[in-house]
């Protein structure tokens, strides 16, 4: 079920387009009235089209299952646990109940503990896909760079992330640019055949 927040004009994300629709109406008025020329990419479509990409993301996929699974295993572990517990519940003092009962507290905790040093904010996942994506991410935006430069854009927007265009005129696209610039543009004589 969606969050109320998230529909309703109070919530944070009709906040955020409406700052965003105001930031690009007054870009878009600069722009008109100083003459400079602006263009818009998608990386992530250029991002999908390099096999480093692919790779980075693979590599990172299965680290994140490894994880997962490891993650799923310890909570497997805990929740035997718990049903050892119980099933032995009647033939156990008191202050034994009370000892297997800290020890299975202990342990969720050290499990929740791993996962969020896994998957949390600064988590291994995160840094990990930090290193193997940055550099990707670093080469497509130089070639961003040098393709607005080669155009004399002032400004490039990309279409991927946040940015939601309602329409765009392919006349702005720079995409193919970026594309031939990292050497990813397929001869078109050799695609069709």
């Amino acid at each position: 079920m969606q969050d109320p927040s998230s529909i309703s004009p109070s919530g944070s994300k009709f906040v955020n387009m409406r700052q965003l629709l105001i930031f690009l109406f007054f870009v878009f008025s600069i722009t008109t009235s100083f003459g400079q020329k602006f263009g818009y990419v998608d990386t992530q479509y250029i991002l999908n089209k390099m096999p480093e990409y692919k790779e980075a993301q693979a590599e990172i996929e299965k680290l994140a299952k490894g994880w997962e699974s490891e993650i799923q295993t310890l909570y497997q572990e805990v929740e035997e646990m718990e049903a050892a517990l119980k099933a032995e519940e009647v033939l156990l003092t008191k202050e034994m109940q009370e000892d297997r009962l800290s020890e299975i507290d202990r342990k969720w905790k050290e499990v929740k503990e791993y996962q969020q040093q896994i998957f949390g904010f600064d988590g291994l996942y995160f840094l990990k896909k930090k290193e193997l994506v940055k550099p990707v991410q670093d080469e497509v935006f130089e070639a961003v760079e040098r393709v607005a430069k080669n155009n004399r854009l002032q400004i490039v927007f990309d279409k991927s992330g946040d940015l939601v265009m309602i329409y765009t005129d392919p006349i702005h696209d720079y995409t193919d640019f970026v594309l031939e610039d990292l050497g990813l543009v397929e001869n078109q004589s050799t695609s069709s055949n």
